[in-house]
């Protein structure tokens, strides 16, 4: 039986094995490109979504997206928004309901995706929503991943440069595993919701990092 934790405490990541997307990653880079990976994405079951955008250091100021990876289980896409934009083969695939879409944390990245074309989200499943059912109270993706599967992602990437003419091997596997997580943590989610094979440990605020 699975133990969780209602909030894990964040100072016992660091100590994880850590786990890295050992797939296929295809960075997309024109328009043409997007749509040959969107008519692959459109015959997979599940994908994972995400997005990364380039930091900014100004107060007041957000950059736009620069990214959107999205996974299935053995392949990653990285589409470089920042290149080609939100092209309407990208909004078919975020507007289907044929194909279950899991994300974290998608009503921001809808958000951001919006200031480069409207379109209408369908067919995304949010976990931070449904990972309450099993009295899990965390919100992050590193935590979440730990608390269910006593593994580390790795956040160091996440404040680099994602407009970077060509993004590092670092960067890559980065995009991929957070990507890719979701469907893992979606997948184990529908496991324990059905066998109920977990107890959960009540974390008190005070006892937490």
């Amino acid at each position: 039986m699975k133990k969780l934790y209602s909030k894990y405490d964040k100072t016992k990541i660091k100590d994880l094995p850590r786990v890295v997307f050992k797939g296929r990653i295809v960075v997309i880079l024109t328009e043409a490109e997007a749509n040959k990976a969107v008519s692959y994405l459109m015959k997979a079951d599940i994908l994972g979504f995400d997005t990364e955008t380039r930091p900014s250091f100004t107060k007041g100021h957000q950059n736009k997206v620069s990214l959107l990876q999205v996974s299935t289980h053995d392949t990653c896409f990285l589409f470089r928004l920042n290149r080609f934009g939100l092209c309407p083969a990208i909004k078919k695939l975020l507007e289907t309901k044929k194909v279950k879409k899991i994300g974290l944390s998608w009503d921001d990245d809808v958000r951001q995706l919006k200031a480069l074309g409207n379109f209408k989200p369908q067919g995304f499943f949010e976990l931070q929503d449904h990972m309450l059912e099993l009295g899990i109270e965390d919100t992050s993706l590193a935590k979440l991943y730990a608390n269910i599967f006593g593994q580390r992602i790795s956040k160091r990437e996440q404040l680099s440069n994602w407009e970077s003419d060509v993004l590092s091997t670092k960067q890559q596997d980065y995009a991929a595993t957070d990507a890719w997580a979701c469907i893992m943590l979606y997948e184990e989610y529908m496991r324990l919701k059905e066998t109920k094979d977990y107890f959960l440990e009540i974390v008190n605020e005070n006892d937490n990092g």
